[in-house]
């Protein structure tokens, strides 16, 4: 298991001073914001300019991209802008070989017209889950055909509420590309914290094979995602990681949801749970 974080949670003038104060954190891996880059205009006329830059720049120092950031609303109930969301993941699929990683970092996305964050109740029927396969079959050939993976993160505002729902996402779609990034403090239902042990070792089983990278973030209460700094609330920390280190793959674990002042504290929590098991 190998700590991380976002690269937006640097707030530095370049990219160049961004990778560094990560260094200063002993954090190697990070999520890439294609903002950390500060684009000289809009995305898809600078995309591959940047991915070079900064490509170059982690590769200098030996940095990891664990992942581009490729948030997209996959069931827009706007089709216009649900296409919008289908034409920025297949402009980033491209860019992840320049930049050096093989993982977009995504969402299945909400119907709720104010916020792909917000949970509504369409995001259950039939016709928002044919939505939601439609969208994947306009981009998952293309991330096939670049060996890119489309990891969106189960989340309880979201589509893909849960591990079922994402086991079952990934059955149907039956892509090789396709996988996910876990974040086990979205996946708890409202009455779910009392059965935490059960809720972990569930998704762990149904998405284990899948996880491309993990999230870490905290949380307070179920039926919602979480919000606050690893460590920091209710989620067990030991169980959570106990089973990111059973995996096969050296899975990255970003940190997000925190200042750069609470990196230092929840970094060295996770690393303080990952060496029982090293």
């Amino acid at each position: 298991m190998q700590v991380g974080t976002m690269s937006g949670i640097f707030q530095r003038e370049t990219l160049e001073e961004t990778l560094d104060a990560s260094l200063e954190h002993n954090i190697h891996h990070l999520q890439f914001n294609w903002g950390s880059a500060h684009p000289s205009g809009p995305l898809p006329e600078v995309i591959d300019k940047i991915a070079e830059y900064a490509g170059t720049e982690f590769k200098k120092r030996k940095m990891f991209v664990a992942a581009v950031a490729g948030n997209a609303n996959m069931v827009d109930i706007e089709p216009e802008k649900r296409q919008k969301a289908i034409d920025k993941l297949l402009m980033i699929i491209p860019a992840c070989a320049k930049i050096g990683t093989r993982v977009i970092a995504t969402c299945t996305g909400s119907r709720n017209p104010e916020s792909m964050w917000r949970d509504h109740p369409d995001n259950q029927s039939d016709e928002t889950w044919k939505t939601l396969r439609s969208t994947l079959e306009r981009i998952l050939p293309a991330a096939e055909a670049a060996g890119v993976d489309i990891a969106f993160e189960p989340e309880y505002n979201n589509v893909c509420q849960n591990a079922r729902l994402s086991r079952q996402l990934i059955d149907e779609m039956a892509s090789p590309r396709l996988k996910v990034v876990m974040d086990a403090a979205n996946i708890f239902g409202k009455n779910d914290l009392s059965r935490m042990t059960e809720v972990l070792d569930e998704a762990f089983d149904l998405l284990g094979d899948y996880i491309a990278i993990a999230h870490g973030k905290d949380l307070d209460h179920g039926g919602d995602a979480g919000h606050l700094a690893a460590g920091t609330g209710k989620l067990d920390y030991a169980h959570y990681v106990k089973l990111l280190c059973s995996l096969s793959l050296d899975v990255p674990v970003i940190l997000h949801g925190l200042t750069e002042q609470q990196l230092p504290e929840s970094a060295a929590m996770l690393r303080r749970h990952a060496a029982n098991y090293q």
